[in-house]
């Protein structure tokens, strides 16, 4: 009998020890997302959160997705950490280490789309089958780009209706596209991280700010800033990036690797267009509450905009060309997308 049981034991070792290795061969997984903004911004709660879910979802539980509670490091930094392994996954604004990134201007372009999904969406596909060869995100792996809405003209005083009005503004603006765009209209950039525009505004160093319609009241600007001025297919736009670590990705199963390409790429650029679709939706709604006017650019001011900034795009066409790609064709395809998206 004392055999017996002995035998038992040993074969009930041996059968906990192999489950044991299966389990462990499945341990679960956890990504901690780089963040530098605060938990309710669209980017984190309504993007990166419902992605992290996705992502525990679509693994079964195998991958989970924590985004940090501090930031490790400031926004033109977050590339680099991300890539030297001090988070698993990150997030940023290309335009924020100019010269970098020299094909990403391509969806910063102004009179692209009024819709952040659109143009999102067609960004993703355009990056997959044409920028993707030129290898600008070397090191990561990227899991998405996309955009905020249509960057639009606010001002604290005098409101901007026509293309004399933006000679000698003082505005405060962001990289990428938008500085070259604010020089070409006779604006005077001001330079100023988006947690400092309520005190640059306050105080009147800028007359005002290029932003897209969520960010203003989210920034508290809300109150500051009188007049808003939309321009047909957008002003501007922002390009954004989420990377993972290399080495985190490497080390994740195939099986998984396939599960979090599935809710990335396409899936998460148009999760992120419509969370930035749904938040200018609700920025002009507080707006108009706290007394803002709106306008949108007449046919007149809209041409004089055509005017000004045409050949705005000839630094991603020359960058195009370096890299062997066809600049116009790839504008042209980005278009098409749009279109077919808003149909």
């Amino acid at each position: 009998m004392r055999r017996l049981f002995a035998g038992v034991f040993a074969a009930g070792l041996g059968i906990a020890a192999s489950l044991g290795l299966a389990a462990g061969a499945r341990a679960e997984t956890t990504l901690r997302v780089s963040n530098w903004l605060p938990p309710s911004h669209p980017i984190v709660r309504d993007i990166l959160a419902p992605w992290g879910q996705q992502v525990e979802a679509a693994t079964n539980g195998r991958v989970k997705v924590e985004i940090m509670a501090a930031p490790i490091g400031k926004p033109p930094a977050q590339f680099d950490l991300i890539k030297n392994g001090a988070a698993d996954v990150g997030y940023g604004v290309h335009g924020y280490t100019p010269g970098r990134f020299k094909l990403t201007p391509v969806a910063e372009l102004p009179f692209l789309s009024d819709s952040a999904e659109a143009l999102s969406v067609a960004y993703w596909k355009l990056h997959a089958t044409t920028l993707a060869k030129a290898d600008e995100h070397a090191g990561v792996h990227l899991l998405t780009v996309f955009t905020h809405g249509p960057g639009m003209i606010f001002t604290s005083k005098t409101a901007v209706t026509g293309i004399a009005d933006t000679e000698g503004l003082k505005m405060r603006i962001g990289g990428g596209v938008v500085a070259e765009v604010a020089k070409r209209l006779g604006m005077v950039g001001v330079q100023a991280p988006s947690p400092k525009v309520y005190e640059i505004l306050s105080n009147g160093v800028a007359d005002g700010i290029l932003f897209p319609a969520e960010s203003v009241p989210f920034f508290k600007i809300d109150k500051i800033v009188r007049h808003g001025t939309s321009v047909p297919g957008g002003l501007y736009n922002t390009s954004f990036f989420v990377i993972m670590n290399a080495d985190t990705w490497s080390k994740l199963s195939a099986e998984d690797k396939a599960a979090i390409d599935g809710v990335s790429g396409e899936a998460m650029a148009r999760l992120a267009g419509k969370a930035w679709d749904a938040a200018d939706a609700a920025g002009m709604k507080t707006m108009t509450a706290e007394g803002v006017s709106f306008a949108t650019a007449d046919k007149a001011f809209t041409d004089a905009l055509h005017a000004r900034l045409a050949g705005v795009e000839d630094g991603f066409l020359a960058a195009a060309k370096d890299a062997g790609i066809d600049g116009q064709a790839a504008i042209a395809r980005l278009k098409a997308d749009v279109a077919a998206a808003g149909k």
